[in-house]
């Protein structure tokens, strides 16, 4: 393999970051105030990479060749046994800290899920179960291949001196993932979290080491206390150890290895899918499964992407308002050069599609209160792609899809692991899925 297997490109100017660059985390031409979406994405070159075809149970280790870090060693002298024992032993150490170790997750049809809401024997619902992943839930998945890349930059010797604190803004499952991984890098982490954040969780995270600062939200103050908290923290120079792909675009490759779990099962038992719900908070699940049947589809794999729905709660929902924003602007019919086009204005004209939520949100699932969706325009791109919709779920829907989820699957999935089934049900009810439809939902995190 060579260098030019991947690269890492600002979605928003087209910047392409140095190859040997250490911390590819955010675009350089980023600056406060210019209105556009700075997002770094990692980009393959199919003529140097195609989609693994082995079974290593370790998802870093068998897709290994589609991680910018793993090309990153190999330019600079690391072998590819050299990569594999670097990740086995960064497992091994997280295996210490939380009790498990990265595996591929179950991804199955549920079976009374589907004769509950009234499936076909062809169609139905196929449960991604994160439940039991490190931490307990798909968190870790973006933070750990952020914590593999920072570790190969080190061995290799693109890094010198003392290596700077991690930071992430999260009242939940993304500070607890943070807190496990940087803990079996022996790295020393600050989470920032809003005052109503839980008390188990920061005795948790207090257990595992980090250091927390808890940010109130004052008068007048647009935006999450904690993720201005944590701009700061980056200002002074803190590495971002986050989920967020505006903050560090690493994270979503990471994020993109429970995608191509999913596209491994659907090609080795020759099935497709034709429609994956997803929950959204910040964002970065959704894009990191969008991007990662993508990158199936560059490397000619046979898993086409399936039509994308988001759900969001009637507590918050900035990518439904950015959605149909954008839709307005793009008008009807909706040609692919009217998105595209509708896309690039949108990511040179953020704030008039993406801003804070003005008034602090709330909801049971906590997960995906975010003030703003940082991952939007990958997010609404993928939609777009596939004639998706931007769903908005009331509270009740949110309790009533995490009591089925828990009761047809025994899985003790949280009301936020559980609000993909939520659009769901909403998309059921209202006669907009077939019942020999096969539709993929994700359980993303354990009721703690």
């Amino acid at each position: 393999m060579t260098g030019s297997a991947t690269s890492i490109v600002c979605a928003g100017c087209g910047f392409v970051v140095s190859s040997d660059e250490p911390y590819p985390f955010r675009c350089p031409n980023a600056r406060p105030g210019d209105d556009v979406d700075h997002v770094l994405v990692r980009e393959l070159d199919p003529t140097h990479v195609g989609f693994p075809p082995g079974d290593e149970a370790n998802p870093y280790v068998r897709y290994r060749e589609l991680f910018h870090a793993y090309h990153l060693g190999l330019r600079h002298g690391m072998t590819d046994g050299g990569f594999v024992d670097l990740v086995e032993s960064l497992d091994k150490a997280v295996a210490e800290v939380d009790g498990r170790s990265f595996l591929f997750t179950p991804f199955l049809r549920a079976d009374e899920l589907s004769d509950r809401l009234r499936f076909s024997s062809e169609g139905g619902v196929w449960v991604k179960d994160e439940t039991g992943n490190v931490s307990g839930s798909h968190k870790a998945r973006h933070l750990m291949g952020v914590m593999v890349h920072l570790l190969v930059a080190e061995q290799v010797g693109l890094v010198d001196g003392d290596r700077p604190d991690l930071a992430i803004a999260s009242c939940g499952n993304a500070a607890l993932a943070a807190a496990v991984v940087a803990r079996a890098a022996e790295r020393t982490l600050n989470v920032f979290v809003p005052t109503w954040a839980d008390p188990k969780v920061l005795a948790s995270l207090e257990e595992l080491g980090a250091h927390i600062e808890v940010c109130p939200r004052e008068e007048g103050m647009a935006g999450d206390p904690a993720y201005l908290g944590l701009k700061e923290a980056l200002a002074a120079g803190a590495l971002p150890f986050t989920v967020q792909g505006g903050d560090n675009g690493l994270a979503i490759e990471g994020g993109e290895t429970l995608g191509y779990e999913m596209i491994s099962s659907l090609v080795s038992t020759d099935a497709t899918l034709t429609g994956l719900v997803v929950q959204v908070g910040g964002g970065a699940l959704a894009s990191s499964c969008i991007r990662a049947f993508e990158d199936a589809a560059l490397l000619e794999a046979p898993a086409a992407l399936p039509k994308v729905d988001t759900v969001q709660t009637r507590g918050a929902y900035p990518l439904k308002r950015a959605y149909d924003l954008l839709l307005e602007r793009i008008g009807e019919p909706e040609s692919p050069a009217a998105i595209v086009e509708g896309m690039r204005y949108a990511r040179t004209h953020r704030s008039e599609f993406m801003w804070p939520w003005e008034e602090e949100p709330k909801s049971i699932a906590i997960g995906i209160l975010d003030d703003e969706t940082y991952d939007w325009a990958d997010v609404v791109s993928g939609m777009l792609a596939t004639d998706g919709s931007a769903l908005v779920v009331s509270e009740e829907t949110l309790a009533e899809a995490n009591a089925l989820g828990r009761d047809a699957t025994g899985i003790d999935v949280d009301p936020t692991g559980s609000a993909g089934l939520a659009g769901l049900l909403e998309l059921v009810r209202n006669g907009q899925v077939a019942s020999n439809e096969r539709i993929a939902v994700l359980f993303t995190g354990t009721r703690r």
